[in-house]
């Protein structure tokens, strides 16, 4: 026993400094375990129709595009969910619904996911027209595609065109995933031009006060954007003949009302994010868990335990220097 006493002390630091080395090679080579636990799966899907960018939003105090501002508050949802929580980001225009990816890993696919949300813009969209109740619909059947349940975060202004009334109203009482839709309301409150931008991404002028019927991006079903591949596409020729569009929130919480989802406002803000954060797992999944944290505070443990002898012998010498005096 002596013997082992005696040995311990002779390798003390070297038995520390070989636990921490193992510590950090397993924080290196196998940083997750694997544990159930409740998720969080997000589908962030942007309207990418051309209502989306008009200028009527502030981030830091300056005006920005409702698609910029949408971006924005895509990549704060991004960046204030905890690891562990997944995310896939898809595109809306016209009557239909693309996704661009599958569901990710937050923390393991951040740069993936946040280089997404900043390509996000109105010439994504393949067509000029913008129905949201039969992108409800086509949501539906991404939702499927998942396999798995997953929280909708529908970022839109409700600028839509053709303007539902008797005729064209589309039935959604057979939607299923209503729970699971969260519109989010992008754009102010007063009415504002739509700007117009030719296939160069150029802007050009506004839009014209016909769009009601050519549609802002956003209209009937033979309508075709020329401002894709015709360099200097008409736009309105005074101020009064200008589009205007504004936060159709009312329509949007009707549709809410309607699919039994909900409905909030998007504001960059603490309470927009905890809000979103607040929502229900989508699922128990067994899923990665990182364990990397506890590997290196371990790991520098061992490095602090092994000036302990030394601090010990420290404090006796004082101690014996005190007695003497």
């Amino acid at each position: 026993m002596r013997n082992l006493t005696s040995l311990l002390e002779q390798h003390y630091e070297s038995a520390l400094f070989l636990g921490a080395i193992l510590l950090l090679l397993l924080a290196i080579v196998k940083p997750q375990i694997q544990l159930e636990q409740e998720v969080h799966n997000y589908l962030l899907l942007a309207d990418v129709s051309q209502s989306m960018n008009a200028e009527d939003v502030k981030i830091n105090g300056s005006n920005v595009s409702r698609m910029a501002y949408t971006r924005h508050l895509m990549k704060n949802v991004v960046s204030t969910s905890p690891c562990g929580t997944y995310i896939s980001v898809g595109v809306f225009a016209a009557e239909d619904v693309a996704l661009l990816f599958t569901p990710l890993e937050v923390c393991s696919n951040y740069d993936v996911i946040s280089d997404a949300i900043d390509h996000l813009e109105w010439r994504m969209s393949w067509r000029g027209n913008s129905r949201l109740s039969f992108g409800v619909k086509a949501a539906a059947t991404v939702f499927d595609s998942l396999n798995a349940p997953a929280q909708l975060l529908f970022f839109t202004d409700g600028d839509e065109a053709p303007k539902v009334n008797a005729i064209n109203k589309l039935d959604l009482s057979d939607v299923q995933i209503g729970k699971h839709v969260i519109f989010v309301g992008i754009g102010g409150h007063e009415s504002v031009p739509i700007p117009r931008y030719n296939s160069n991404n150029k802007w050009v002028g506004y839009w014209s006060s016909d769009a009601k019927e050519n549609s802002a991006g956003a209209v009937g079903v033979t309508y075709s954007d020329t401002s894709r591949d015709d360099p200097d596409p008409v736009v309105a020729y005074a101020e009064y003949d200008r589009y205007l569009s504004k936060l159709d929130d009312d329509y949007l919480k009707e549709l809410a009302d309607e699919i039994k989802g909900s409905y909030v406002e998007g504001i960059d803000n603490a309470e927009f994010y905890a809000f979103v954060q607040k929502q229900k797992p989508a699922a128990n999944f067994v899923t990665a868990y990182s364990v990397r944290w506890l590997y290196l505070l371990l790991a520098a443990l061992l490095i602090l335990a092994s000036y302990i002898p030394n601090i010990i012998a420290l404090y006796k010498i004082r101690f014996s220097q005190l007695d003497n005096l």
